[in-house]
């Protein structure tokens, strides 16, 4: 009898800092979702569509560098990266390293990316498009998106275009 209520006991303490536990860590800075957005960000990219054109499944994952510059006079810290499908994938680049990879929430561990941009600063986000994901069925027409969320409630989002061949 005394082991049951001690198993209940911790089992309770448990349950109680798991929901404690989540709750701090959905209150926000959440990376929007497919067809969501915070606000307008601040930040600014060279290009915000990129068209890879036809690719061939048989020829493998695509990429494409795209610059995000930080054009206020205020540091601005990039808390959430995420992307739109687990067929895509973006990474911080850092000079000749690379921070990620960072993907679609909801779909394992998700890093908080708390990239700083320096005021006037840029920095590179290399995203990655997989063709093979979807498996024969992904010919076709793909839209896919990056979502880079600040601090500020802002969201810079990036999409990425291409006409899927076997």
């Amino acid at each position: 009898m005394k082991n049951t209520i001690i198993v209940i006991s911790v089992t309770a303490v448990g349950l109680l800092g798991l929901m404690w536990w989540g709750a701090q860590n959905t209150t926000d800075g959440s990376p929007p979702t497919q067809g969501q957005s915070g606000g307008e960000s601040v930040l600014v990219a060279s290009e915000k569509l990129y068209d890879f054109g036809t690719i061939s499944m048989a020829k493998g994952m695509v990429t494409h560098t795209f610059a995000v510059t930080n054009p206020t006079d205020k540091d601005i810290l990039v808390r959430d990266l995420s992307t739109s499908c687990m067929c895509t994938a973006a990474y911080i680049v850092e000079g000749s390293s690379k921070i990620g990879p960072f993907g679609m929430p909801g779909m394992g561990f998700a890093p908080k990316a708390n990239m700083l941009i320096k005021a006037g600063g840029t920095k590179n986000i290399d995203v990655v498009y997989d063709p093979n994901a979807h498996g024969p069925a992904g010919v076709g027409p793909v839209d896919r998106f990056v979502y880079l969320a600040d601090t500020n409630g802002g969201t810079l989002e990036l999409e990425i275009k291409a006409v899927v061949t076997p």
